[in-house]
């Protein structure tokens, strides 16, 4: 889950592996796989690297998280 910050500046956690795609519209907007569109303070770069963590964090594109590489 990936936590952002919607315009009015409410938190929202999100479960990354929903977005569909992130945009700059200039505000960055993300659109999950159910057609829902959310609209956050974070800039598409931001949101990218938090998913991108979060993947990483469960192991769904298959990073290797052994520190020792074995």
């Amino acid at each position: 889950m990936i936590q952002l910050t919607r315009l009015n500046g409410e938190t929202v956690t999100l479960n990354a592996v929903y977005i569909q795609q992130i945009q700059s519209f200039p505000d960055t907007t993300i659109t999950l796989t159910n057609g829902q569109m959310i609209v956050v303070k974070e800039s598409e770069s931001d949101v990218v690297e938090k998913a991108k963590q979060f993947y990483k964090e469960i192991n769904i594109l298959g990073f290797n998280t052994d520190s020792e590489g074995s």
